[in-house]
């Protein structure tokens, strides 16, 4: 069983996102980084670049595969998680956690209401 936490809303490309004040946290999920395994890189977009709803804005890398990083929201990257060039492991070690990858100012707060449930992700991952 994965942690899925009851406060978040989800994508079904596996990014999770959590808001507050007109600010989104994105990551990926503990179901994502449990299949792809130990990751060993970890490339973001810039802060300031323009993100758009489903369009790829970043790669991650693990000792299995190469997978594209969705988002699953629109907006302008506020922050990206520097700490991930020295130990893309946080991923694995707290996804939800020091494992985040960008912080978002939203561009259309109603993009969230298309994104899953904790259920509803729960379900897609079973």
């Amino acid at each position: 069983m994965f942690d899925i936490p009851d406060d978040l809303k989800y994508a079904a490309s596996h990014e999770w996102v959590a808001v507050e004040n007109g600010t989104a946290t994105i990551g990926i999920t503990d179901f994502a980084q449990d299949e792809l395994g130990d990751i060993v890189f970890v490339e973001l977009p810039s802060e300031g670049e323009e993100i758009s709803k489903d369009s790829e804005f970043g790669v991650v890398e693990s000792i299995k595969a190469v997978s594209d990083l969705y988002a699953p929201i629109s907006g302008t990257v506020e922050a990206v998680n520097d700490d991930l060039t020295d130990a893309p492991e946080l991923v694995n070690d707290d996804p939800y956690g020091d494992g985040w990858f960008i912080t978002v100012s939203l561009a259309d707060r109603s993009e969230l209401d298309a994104l899953l449930s904790p259920e509803a992700y729960e379900e897609q991952t079973a």
